[in-house]
């Protein structure tokens, strides 16, 4: 298909801050502060940055799993924030989220088998015997044995775990899929087996994934685009080869530094960055990046960038565009 499978305008998601002894909102946490992108038909949008940028935020914001303070998020055509609870649980059978710790995500009381034949339950699909024959058939799309079925979750290896939740996303044949982190949890070589796992699934499958995680080289495997993001801003969004060789954003050129080099002879130079991300709740005045800048001028401190566009849909937010 031609054309965007997902839109997001200007999402803005701030927590209040209670104060100590009046019970009232004092302030907010900007998690995430007016982000916009888009994603088309079977493509992979990486979203990378810091813990506590606000990444796994904007996912579940996306999915409406939360309260978003405003903006649009038009899913085929449909903004699934104005969605009643009905046309919600319609929608969510396209939009699957796939969780970071598959453990915590799992009912620990529940075999895998039980819990793949309650997400088909749920949606009414198929009577007793249909539903057990499609949780045979998801089992075995995901590389586990039918044996695994009548097991509990902690007898299960993280990796192992982490295919029965791909398993449960794909239940319901979605057409987009937010992956929190997937292999944030996992050994390295476990990570390249759920990575190519899930390319696999996108090519048998045709399906859309925004994959979120801080690895930048998990990211650039799977992704067609990736998306910068910082203090509940992206800052730098482009196409996966043209960010790695032609990095435009101060805080993107130090991410992409910090990725280590399998030659013990090769000297890499290093963008060490000074100091912590400041805290969402009172996110420095102008660019927010100006406080780890190097390259921070007069007026990053009184003006917030707008986003510039550098061609082939390189957009950055930055003063030195």
């Amino acid at each position: 298909m031609i054309g965007n499978i997902l839109e997001v305008k200007d999402l803005k998601v701030h927590f209040p801050v209670k104060g100590e002894l009046i019970p009232k909102n004092v302030s907010y946490v900007k998690a995430v502060d007016g982000i916009s992108f888009n994603i088309g038909y079977a493509e992979t949008l990486g979203l990378v940055g810091e813990s506590g940028c606000g990444k796994s935020t904007t996912g579940r914001a996306v999915l409406n799993m939360m309260k978003v303070n405003s903006g649009q998020v038009i899913f085929e055509g449909r903004d699934i924030l104005k969605s009643n609870r009905n046309e919600l649980k319609k929608i969510r059978k396209d939009m699957q989220l796939i969780f970071q710790d598959p453990f915590g995500s799992l009912n620990p009381r529940m075999t895998i088998g039980s819990t793949l034949e309650e997400v088909l339950y749920v949606h009414h699909l198929g009577d007793k015997s249909q539903r057990q024959k499609k949780v045979n058939e998801l089992i075995d799309m995901v590389g586990l044995s039918k044996d695994y079925l009548s097991r509990y979750p902690h007898e299960f290896s993280g990796g192992q775990r982490q295919r029965a939740v791909i398993a449960r996303a794909l239940a319901v044949k979605p057409k987009f899929i937010i992956c929190d982190e997937p292999v944030s949890a996992l050994d390295v070589s476990i990570q390249s087996q759920i990575i190519n796992l899930l390319e696999g699934l996108q090519r048998s499958f045709n399906l859309t994934y925004l994959f979120i995680a801080h690895d930048l080289s998990v990211v650039k495997h799977i992704s067609s685009r990736i998306a910068v993001m910082y203090l509940g801003r992206i800052v730098e969004i482009a196409e996966s080869d043209e960010l790695f060789k032609r990095a435009a954003h101060p805080y993107t050129k130090a991410l992409l530094s910090s990725i280590p080099v399998c030659d013990p002879d090769f000297r890499k130079d290093r963008i060490l960055l000074e100091g912590d991300m400041p805290s969402p709740a009172n996110p420095p005045k102008g660019c927010r990046f100006h406080t780890r800048c190097i390259y921070a001028k007069e007026i990053c401190l009184r003006k917030e960038p707008v986003s510039a566009n550098l061609g082939n849909g390189h957009m950055v937010e930055c003063h030195l565009y």
